[in-house]
């Protein structure tokens, strides 16, 4: 018994590998229905908004960052880009009434309009500080985590650079189970230069890859219903720089290396076209 409960303690923390697949993934040449390529000098409010609500009471997973709402040392459109910065630092309590006492402030980015079944595409620049976990994820609006699900599509940890992690948890296939279901890839500049980050939704199947090459596959092939398949409806995306917590802390928090940054050139989402359109 003890064995059994430290590999599920094990599992809890770290991403799946047995999803893998190996395929093209084509970028759709036309309009997209929703981007932000950030090409102004703030943050498109009828696009984001920040996530704050667990700053009191701490994220889940043990995290220990304080997601700040708009604040520049944090969030900020520079040269075409979307930075989303770490930084090792405690705030005043009289100027930031939710900070929960937390050494390390980020944000976390969530469109205001869901988005369904189609191709995602996202160009970013990881962080490699050791502690520090970005992620490009999706979650649905409403609902009790892990039921309705959650697609994963970029995550990365610090302590692991260059190791970039694709899952989906759903009520039967998640990872307090361990059962999580992905894929991961070696992108050995995911840290330095920037990468298309890409998701393709299909009623019935997720791929995810990079750079026009899927590397996870899942199919709605297992029984169970919405346990084992709950991606029927649109999900909020959401760019998030978390540090530290149970798998980006596993190995400690590298003090030293902050301010680390999430760098987000673009994301595009295109809608499936009609049955018969070019």
């Amino acid at each position: 018994m003890a064995a059994w409960l430290a590999l599920l303690a094990q599992a809890a923390t770290l991403g799946a590998i047995n999803y893998a697949f190996d395929a093209p993934m084509v970028t759709p040449t036309r309009r997209p229905s929703f981007a932000d390529d950030f090409g102004g000098t703030t943050i498109d409010a009828a696009k984001w908004r920040f996530d704050t609500g667990s700053n009191a009471i701490g994220w889940p997973n043990h995290e220990r960052q304080y997601y700040a709402n708009a604040r520049p040392e944090n969030t900020r459109v520079r040269g075409g880009v979307l930075i989303i910065e770490a930084r090792r630092e405690t705030l005043a309590k009289d100027r930031f009434p939710d900070w929960g006492g937390e050494s390390y402030t980020s944000a976390r980015l969530v469109s205001r309009q869901p988005q369904g079944y189609g191709f995602y595409e996202v160009r970013a620049k990881l962080p490699c500080g050791r502690g520090t976990w970005p992620a490009i994820w999706l979650l649905p609006p409403t609902g009790t985590w892990p039921d309705a699900g959650e697609i994963d599509v970029m995550e990365m940890v610090g302590w692991d650079p260059a190791v970039v992690h694709a899952t989906l948890h759903t009520g039967a296939f998640n990872h307090r189970l361990g059962t999580q279901r992905g894929a991961q890839v070696i992108v050995p500049t995911s840290c330095a230069a920037f990468h298309r980050y890409q998701l393709d939704w299909q009623p019935h199947s997720i791929t995810i890859g990079v750079d026009g090459r899927a590397f996870m596959r899942v199919l709605d092939d297992q029984p169970g219903g919405i346990a084992a398949w709950p991606f029927t409806r649109p999900y909020d995306m959401i760019l998030n720089l978390a540090i530290g917590g149970d798998w980006g802390g596993r190995k400690g928090v590298d003090d030293a290396a902050f301010p680390q940054r999430l760098v987000i050139d673009y994301l595009r989402y295109w809608t499936d076209p009609p049955a018969g359109t070019p």
